[in-house]
């Protein structure tokens, strides 16, 4: 009988094993870096193991320290999440030799379904379907150019070693393969310190479908449906849902049977997911299978009725499947969102800095997993999802009616988020009728509002008014109840200035008693403000009462207004001062990381838009770009530096290279 187990994660994994191992008997055993010490997962659990700094190649990545902490709390058995060291072989046979038992499948497994090159040909002899390409042995760059010629364009780059769109690169034309190649490389080995690369077909516009199997130690294994995560962004899934629209029952029993197929070739034990390409015409390609626990799985467990830690825990003390494949069910139909802190509008960059709140909708067949809460941090040294945000309904449509409802009532406030992003999507018309390929976000969502800054409308001014004519008022103060401010006084006119992102609006405050009239330039809005706590608005607006979720920290405000959240700052009493705007030549680094490569010279002639520096940061490489033309004046990061948000990086001044100007002097 196990009794203690070790999670060898961090965030809402943690926070999600731990729950099912608890209401198990289990007891349980976090670790944590120096960053996490006050983290969710670490309060959850019964007892808890500092395993180095924040670096996660100093902590979460290091095998031998994780195993050492399990030894030394007792702990008898070891869930790895997923990330890290989740399909890493060696963790999996460093715990069996000191004695622990992996919650997952054997090394030899996962050692060869961690290759997309090696998995890819025992699938073809497995007689389970692959897409055409090439999977040479550490192919060179050489030989990889002669076989793209052979397999014809669009192909797509793979790491072999890689996920998460880690090392992929979509090839429209021979010309751009080379350096495609080169970046590909570089990532796969930042990222999985493995370089090797593969070649594959590009399938167009295809559906992403995913079987979820499990086998056991008596050589049963099953499949609990499929889940379709057709919805991505660079290859990385922003939506899943189960069952797929797309799926009919003949596809999903030759789907499942292929994956099955699949994993009783390697030899598997436990939870895992077979993953597919599906085209247009319900032709299924055999992608990759992931040794681990999907981020996804809840959809499935909502649709199931299971609970899949519960089965992997299970089948780690040698039980035998839980149920047989003519007992399992499905019933009803799930979605799951990712909420990221990162801003759509400004190409997806992740966000960093302090949760002021973080508040998750309440309501039928909602669930939220989630490692943080109100008061944490985001850090840049993690992936930055908050949630991932998943509904159920007895259909599709009343789990997207309860899914967008759940992300329109969700306050997050402190961190700039996808939340309208992802509500949008959901909202859209092409995912609302279930034909959203690979495709959708890059073509028919790719003019969507939320992908742009939008301007802050003189109606979110007119909110921001109401709150900031209250004045400060310390947290948990009594309601204002504005029936009781009445007054015979003539109306009062206050000017007052507000700074939205990097425009500062000016206004004219009118107020009379409880009703507001607000104007910035031509525009004017009238509301009346019934009540107002300390964390919620209540106004009547063109004869409507509503409400409208806030929050304030001293001169600063979030608003959340149709289910968006909109940052403005009270800069009325403050000094003019300026700031670099758009094309100041001032380049600062967009997020905290780390500099990997610097592409130009002090002096170097340079071009609105020309790659800078790339900068690593969230495991992920983000380039920096020129704003302006112009010479570069001076750098002041070198690779290998950490850098902090807005930190200056380089400096361009505008003109004329200094080369180009010699040559002037000169005559040459």
């Amino acid at each position: 009988m196990l009794k203690k187990l070790l999670i060898a994660n961090r965030g809402e994994i943690a926070v999600r094993v731990i729950k099912t191992a608890k209401s198990l008997g289990y007891r349980t055993v976090a670790v944590y870096s120096e960053a996490d010490a006050t983290a969710l997962h670490v309060e959850m659990a019964d007892k808890a193991v500092c395993i180095g700094p924040a670096q996660v190649s100093a902590s979460y990545l290091k095998a031998e320290v994780i195993i050492e902490a399990a030894v030394r709390s007792g702990a008898d058995c070891v869930h790895p999440g997923y990330g890290f060291l989740s399909e890493n072989s060696g963790f999996a046979r460093a715990c069996k030799d000191a004695g622990l038992v992996f919650v997952g499948p054997p090394e030899a497994a996962i050692e060869l379904m961690g290759s997309k090159r090696r998995s890819k040909i025992a699938m073809q002899e497995a007689g389970v379907p692959v897409v055409p390409g090439f999977e040479g042995d550490n192919a060179s760059d050489t030989e990889l150019i002669g076989a793209a010629k052979n397999i014809g364009y669009p192909l797509m780059i793979k790491a072999s070693a890689g996920g998460g769109g880690r090392g992929m690169r979509l090839v429209d034309k021979g010309e751009e393969l080379a350096d495609n190649i080169q970046r590909a490389r570089s990532e796969a080995r930042q990222a999985f310190g493995d370089d090797e690369l593969i070649l594959e077909k590009a399938v167009i516009e295809p559906r992403h479908i995913e079987i979820q199997v499990f086998a056991d130690q008596h050589g049963n294994a099953v499949y609990l449906g499929e889940r379709d995560c057709s919805v991505q962004r660079r290859h990385q899934k922003v939506v899943e849902e189960a069952p797929s629209p797309f799926v009919t029952p003949e596809l999903r029993q030759a789907m499942g049977e292929a994956a099955v197929k699949a994993a009783l070739a390697c030899g598997y034990e436990g939870a895992g997911t077979v993953e597919f390409l599906v085209d247009k015409d319900r032709n299924f390609y055999f992608l990759e299978m992931n040794t681990r626990l999907q981020v996804e799985h809840p959809v499935t467990e909502l649709i199931t009725g299971q609970d899949l830690v519960a089965w992997q825990l299970s089948v780690a003390e040698g039980l035998p499947l839980p149920l047989a494949q003519d007992q399992i069910r499905l019933n009803g139909h799930a979605i799951e969102v990712r909420l990221y802190a990162e801003d759509p509008a400004n190409g997806f960059t992740p966000q960093t800095g302090p949760l002021h709140q973080f508040r998750p909708a309440e309501g039928e067949g909602l669930r939220f997993d989630t490692g943080v809460r109100s008061g944490d941090a985001v850090t840049p040294h993690y992936d930055p999802m908050l949630a991932k945000v998943v509904a159920w309904g007895a259909n599709r449509n009343q789990a997207r009616r309860r899914l967008l409802r759940a992300l329109e009532d969700t306050t997050v406030f402190g961190v700039t988020t996808n939340r309208y992003f992802l509500s949008r999507i959901i909202a859209d018309d092409t995912f609302g009728a279930g034909e959203a390929t690979t495709a959708f976000l890059q073509q028919a969502f790719r003019d969507d509002p939320s992908l742009t800054s939008q301007e802050t409308g003189i109606r979110e001014l007119a909110l921001a008014a109401c709150v900031f004519s209250h004045g400060h008022r310390d947290p948990g103060a009594a309601r204002y109840d504005m029936n009781t401010s009445w007054s015979n006084a003539p109306a009062t006119v206050t000017p007052m200035k507000l700074e939205a992102g990097d425009n500062t609006l000016e206004l004219l405050v009118r107020r009379a008693g409880n009703h507001f009239t607000v104007t910035s330039g031509e525009h004017q809005y009238k509301l009346d403000l019934e009540s107002i706590s300390d964390d919620l608005l209540c106004i009547t607006d063109n004869g409507i009462r509503q409400q409208c979720q806030y929050y304030r920290r001293g001169d600063q405000l979030y608003l959340q207004v149709s289910g968006q959240a909109i940052a403005l700052r009270d800069v009325t009493h403050q000094p003019a001062s300026g700031s670099a705007a758009s094309g100041s030549g001032r380049i600062k680094a967009t997020m905290d990381g780390a500099i990997i490569d610097v592409l130009v010279q002090a002096g170097q002639a340079v071009k609105l838009g020309d790659t800078l520096v790339i900068l690593e940061a969230m495991k992920m490489e983000h380039p920096v770009k020129a704003d302006r033309d112009g010479t570069v004046s001076e750098i002041l990061a070198a690779k290998g530096d950490q850098v902090k948000r807005s930190q200056l990086l380089v400096d361009i001044t505008a003109g004329e290279s200094i080369a180009d100007a010699k040559s002037e002097e000169t005559g040459q």
